[in-house]
């Protein structure tokens, strides 16, 4: 399990480049749902000019395949896992102050244990008491980063969308988990074996989500996207939307249980710290203090009991 929580650990790596990206470019005026469509739109082109340059045209006509024969599920799935989890992400850091964003969406480790327990998965009392631990450090982190003069009801209206990105992604990920391993009403049992290559479920849940991303552009009308953001986009595209989405859907598909399931998303939470230090890195955010650092221990012990009990036998 030290591996497969590593893996999710790394991925956390690179997705904390969305939060330092996407702050970047709120700061110079771009839109945030160009910032959104933009990346799946460069996530499609990644993935396919890869999967074609490095011969592995098995799984792209796997993911056409797969998709052909479920098309409805395949779009929902990448809806809500993509497009209704990245758009508000994108919305609130164009309305709050970035810590806002960082602070809330960790909130998504919680909302795992409810989506598992909408699945009928069993979840581990302990597992929860250290996804509690691992959330107490990240709100450390991010009561300290706070800056002075915030509003609640600014923070509010920013915090919102983000808690609905929260329940969203580990939503779209467990239906894809559950489509592999059928036995689940209304959701297809899928056999092939595409599902089990983290880049082929990545372009299979961006092709999923493309009506959303039309469908968004053509309801919000934006100004159409600077040189600068188009850019950038594709960097969030690479780093996150690619390396770190595969090899966190990769973690997920090592994980043996809702236990294990639980870990890997409860690793995400390292992006707070990624992120704190990419912005001291970048935008010369500042270090943290004593409360900070007792956050980010606290994460790292959450973490670490995690691997722990699985080594224990649970």
């Amino acid at each position: 399990m030290a591996r497969t929580l590593f893996l999710g650990v790394l991925a956390a790596l690179f997705f904390s480049s969305t939060f330092v990206l996407n702050r970047a470019m709120s700061l110079t005026g771009g839109h945030w749902a160009w910032t959104a469509a933009l990346r799946y739109g460069h996530m499609l082109v990644l993935l396919i000019a890869w999967l074609a340059a490095s011969r592995q045209t098995a799984v792209l006509r796997g993911v056409w395949e797969v998709f052909r024969a479920n098309p409805l599920f395949w779009i929902f799935t990448g809806s809500v896992g993509f497009g209704v989890f990245y758009a508000p992400l994108c919305y609130s850091a164009g309305q709050v102050p970035g810590w806002v964003v960082a602070a809330t969406w960790q909130s998504t480790i919680l909302a795992t244990p409810l989506v598992l327990l909408l699945f009928g998965r069993q979840v581990p009392t302990r597992g929860l008491l250290f996804t509690g631990l691992i959330f107490l450090g990240i709100v450390l982190v991010n009561v300290e980063q706070a800056p002075q003069g915030a509003t609640f009801s600014g923070a509010l209206r920013g915090a919102l969308p983000v808690f609905l990105a929260a329940l969203a992604y580990p939503l779209g990920n467990q239906l894809a988990w559950e489509a592999r391993r059928g036995g689940r009403r209304f959701v297809p049992h899928v056999t092939h074996p595409v599902l089990g290559n983290s880049l082929g479920l990545v372009l299979l849940l961006s092709l999923g989500s493309l009506p959303f991303w039309i469908g968004l552009l053509l309801v919000v009308r934006p100004a159409p996207p600077s040189g600068g953001q188009v850019l950038q986009t594709a960097l969030v595209a690479l780093l996150a939307g690619v390396v770190a989405t595969g090899l966190f859907l990769h973690a997920r598909n090592r994980a043996r249980g809702s236990y294990e399931l639980a870990a890997v998303d409860a690793t995400q939470a390292m992006e707070v710290v990624f992120s704190l230090l990419g912005e001291m890195l970048v935008l010369g955010g500042a270090a943290p203090g004593p409360a900070g650092w007792l956050g980010i221990g606290l994460v790292t012990l959450g973490l670490a009991l995690y691997v722990t009990r699985q080594v224990a036998g649970r």
